[in-house]
C-alpha cells in the first residue's frame, strides 16, 4: 500500500515540491505509527512499527530512513566521523536534513543523476574538488553503478585528506566480484546484477582488494543479528567498509 501511495503522489506532485515538504507530509502519516516497540535512530521517533516495504526493508514513517540509513547514522556517530569537511554522495534525505543543520560541519553533497537533494553533480571518476579536501566521505550504494570503479576509487583517495575515512557499502555476494561490462541492457543488468542500473556485484574481499590497490587501508565492519536489530530497524547480517587514506612519511630521518 505504501509503495502504491508513493507512486500516485509522484505522478501528480512535482518532485522538488515533495522533497521540500516531505517532513510535513510524513508527520501526518507517521502519527498512526507512534508507539513504544521500536525507535528510529535517525529522527529518534518511537514507533509501534516500521513500514515494511515490498523488498522487506523497514522504512521509518517519520523521516523516511531505511535500515541502511539508520546503520550509517549509527556508524557516523559511534566512530566519531562527523567532523570537519564531509562529502556525501547520493545522500538520503533524512541524513541530509540533519547534517545540513550542523554549524560545526562543512557538509557537501553530490548527486550525479539529480535523484536526491544535493549541492553538486560531481562525476565520481573526476571529482571537481581540490586534492586532500575532505575529512570524511560517504559513498553508500554508489560504486556498483560506476563502470570505471577503479578510477572512482582513485578520485576518492585523491580528495580525501591524510587519515580521512571513506565509508563504503554496496550489495555483496560470496566469492569473487562478478562483473561483465558487455552486459548493458537494463533487463540483463537486473538479471545478472540485481538492479537495472548496476554494473557489478562486489564481494567484500574483492572490494577491499581494489581499495587497497589505490592506497587505502580498509577496515571491515561486520554486523551480525543482535537483540536490538528489531527495536532499531537494522538489517543483519550487514557489512560496511571504512577505507582510510594512508599517510606516506617522507621524513628521511624517521
Amino acid at each position: 500500500m505504501y509503495n502504491s501511495l508513493k507512486k500516485t503522489i509522484k505522478k501528480v506532485i512535482p518532485k522538488r515540491f515533495i522533497f521540500k515538504n516531505e517532513p510535513f507530509f510524513r508527520f501526518f502519516h507517521g502519527i498512526f505509527y507512534l508507539g513504544n516497540s521500536h525507535q528510529c535512530g535517525v529522527c529518534q521517533k518511537k514507533l509501534r512499527a516500521f513500514i515494511q516495504l515490498d523488498n522487506k526493508d523497514l522504512l521509518c514513517p517519520f523521516c523516511g530512513s531505511l535500515s541502511r540509513n539508520r546503520r550509517l547514522w549509527h556508524i557516523l556517530n559511534t566512530e566519531n566521523l562527523l567532523k570537519g569537511c564531509v562529502l556525501h554522495f547520493s545522500p538520503s534525505r533524512n541524513i541530509y536534513r540533519k547534517l545540513k543543520k550542523r554549524d560545526d560541519l562543512q557538509y557537501i553533497t553530490s548527486d550525479y543523476e539529480d535523484e536526491f537533494i544535493a549541492d553538486h553533480r560531481f562525476d565520481i571518476t573526476n571529482i571537481n574538488q581540490k586534492e586532500a579536501s575532505f575529512d570524511t566521505i560517504i559513498c553508500f550504494h554508489v560504486l556498483e553503478h560506476i563502470p570505471d570503479d577503479r578510477k572512482a576509487m582513485q578520485e576518492l583517495y585523491r580528495v580525501a585528506k591524510p587519515n580521512a575515512n571513506v565509508l563504503i557499502q554496496t550489495p555483496f555476494k560470496e566469492g569473487d566480484i562478478y562483473e561483465n561490462l558487455a552486459i548493458t541492457s537494463p533487463e540483463d543488468r537486473l538479471k545478472h546484477f540485481g538492479q537495472e542500473d548496476h554494473v557489478r556485484v562486489y564481494s567484500p574481499e574483492g572490494l577491499k582488494t581494489r581499495l587497497t590497490q589505490v592506497g587505502f587501508t580498509v577496515k571491515t565492519l561486520s554486523f551480525c543479528p543482535e537483540n536490538d536489530d528489531v527495536h532499531f530497524g537494522y538489517s543483519s547480517p550487514e557489512i560496511v567498509l571504512i577505507a582510510t587514506k594512508n599517510v606516506v612519511n617522507t621524513d628521511s630521518n624517521v
